[in-house]
């Protein structure tokens, strides 16, 4: 007498599973790549061996049109630093990273420093301006 199995095996495998995973990821991999934007705008920043890392708290940028921009928001000379303590009036030391164009002249950079200068001075604080760089190729 022949024993007949009541549940049979079935070794079909389904790819739908595994498609919808792909997908996915796929969407994932997308959405997160759209988010990060390190440079929103081009400058050829200048470059440097020393490596400083430091926590931001507000970015300023210089384009080689020499226009400021605060975090992406086009300004005047005349507002920088208006427009910078209101960024910072919340932190005690914060850190104004500097991304300014390798073609724009240092004066620029400087009224930027003064800037954040005037501030401390105002509110007796110790705010630093640090000059964002490109690694050096070797």
């Amino acid at each position: 007498m022949a024993i007949k199995m009541r549940n049979k095996r079935s070794t079909d495998f389904s790819m739908a599973s595994m498609s919808d995973l792909v997908f996915l990821l796929l969407i994932f991999f997308m959405l997160t790549s759209t988010l990060v934007a390190p440079n929103a705008i081009k400058l050829l920043l200048p470059s440097s061996s020393s490596k400083t890392m430091a926590k931001q708290t507000i970015t300023v940028y210089i384009n080689e049109s020499y226009e400021y921009f605060l975090e992406e928001n086009k300004i005047n000379e005349s507002e920088l630093e208006s427009r910078i303590a209101a960024g910072i009036t919340a932190e005690n030391e914060a850190t104004i990273v500097l991304r300014s164009d390798k073609s724009v002249p240092v004066q620029y950079v400087v009224n930027v420093i003064d800037a954040v200068n005037e501030i401390n001075n105002k509110s007796n604080r110790k705010h630093k301006v640090i000059l964002a760089t490109s690694p050096q190729k070797q």
